[in-house]
């Protein structure tokens, strides 16, 4: 395990920079510990908002904003992220707790909240050193991923006064033409799959039995877990989208992240999960699922491929910004040719 204390950061990116002393003079008597410019490293992981940390030595935050360039508020909305956790780590534990909401652009180019710094593990691309010698890790990692999700739905949201988060009712519709809307706005090359995927998705919506909050990116890589233990998880993150919703909507995104071994190579090259070990399937999931909830799973199918066409459009989103020069991040450049894919991948699961 890394002594390094600064091991899940790297240095800022270029052109990621923020105003330090600016911040710093903002910061200084808003939060305890802030009377200095800190340290400031990036978490190199995301591949939309920009999450930076603050080392003040004696305390340590993390500040999120949004990407670069122009932006959708509706999918990078740091007031919504702020009011979610300022509340929610009161009934979910996983939730980090948030400090700190700035609107004022001319302090680091953007709005930003502050939130507390987690410490643990989060598994991207390859298995972590912490795990690798836990034959049984990834079915752990697994189990524990649904059990919390089961347990973030059945959060009393009324308790903790997020009730007007958002207008459940007609959701799912919302869902799809929010996402529509956002394919066109962010399209390089028309692709005939997601015509047919949405017209697909608009004739087959399911009736919401139980509204509850909506994650709206649950998956992997948004987990943190004990670096002892991966079967005990630390923090979620990435909440912008939070909201309040149909609780399989986040089943759904969930399989679509999700990879097993037959998937098709194009898939598991850009998966943000180990390849080829034993984690749970998307069957054994939603099975679970089920049963730590309570709900019916019958309809996962729309679910799933809205999660996929909703995949593909996030995909279009961050490719566009490098094609457009907004970010130079190269690992966005790739992101291109699998948009008509991840299309096809969604009609596929919608027509099964």
């Amino acid at each position: 395990m890394s002594t390094d204390p600064h091991a899940d950061t790297i240095q800022v990116r270029a052109d990621e920079h923020l105003d330090e002393e600016k911040l710093a003079a903002y910061l200084n008597g808003r939060l305890p510990g802030a009377d200095h410019r800190p340290l400031i490293r990036q978490f190199g992981g995301g591949a939309a908002n920009l999450t930076y940390l603050l080392d003040y030595g004696t305390h340590e935050y993390v500040l999120r904003r949004p990407p670069l360039g122009p932006v959708a508020k509706s999918a990078h909305d740091m007031a919504r992220e702020y009011k979610v956790l300022s509340v929610l780590y009161q009934a979910f534990p996983y939730a980090p707790r948030a400090y700190l909401y700035c609107d004022d652009p001319s302090i680091i180019g953007a709005d930003f909240f502050i939130m507390e710094r987690r410490q643990g593990v989060v598994v991207r691309r390859s298995m972590p050193p912490e795990f690798v010698g836990i034959a049984d890790a990834p079915r752990r990692m697994s189990e524990a991923l649904v059990d919390a999700l089961a347990e973030f739905h059945a959060v009393d949201y009324q308790a903790i006064s997020l009730g007007d988060l958002g207008e459940p009712g007609g959701f799912i519709a919302r869902q799809i033409e929010g996402w529509y809307k956002r394919w066109h706005a962010a399209k390089v090359e028309e692709v005939a799959d997601m015509e047919s995927v949405c017209t697909w998705l608009k004739s087959h919506q399911p009736p919401t039995a139980v509204y509850s909050l909506v994650h709206n990116d649950y998956k992997l890589d948004n987990i943190m877990f004990d670096p002892s233990d991966p079967g005990k998880m630390v923090a979620v993150f990435d909440w912008d989208m939070c909201t309040l919703g149909d609780p399989l909507n986040d089943l759904g995104a969930l399989l679509s992240y999700w990879t097993e071994p037959t998937d098709p190579q194009y898939f598991q090259r850009m998966s943000m999960m180990p390849t080829g070990l034993e984690f749970m399937t998307r069957r054994e999931l939603v099975e679970r699922y089920g049963l730590k909830s309570g709900r019916s799973v019958h309809d996962i199918r729309f679910y799933h491929a809205l999660g996929l066409f909703r995949l593909t459009v996030i995909i279009a989103q961050i490719y566009i910004r490098f094609y457009r020069g907004q970010t130079q991040d190269q690992r966005f450049g790739v992101f291109g040719p699998m948009i008509p894919l991840m299309a096809r991948a969604a009609l596929e699961v919608a027509e099964a």
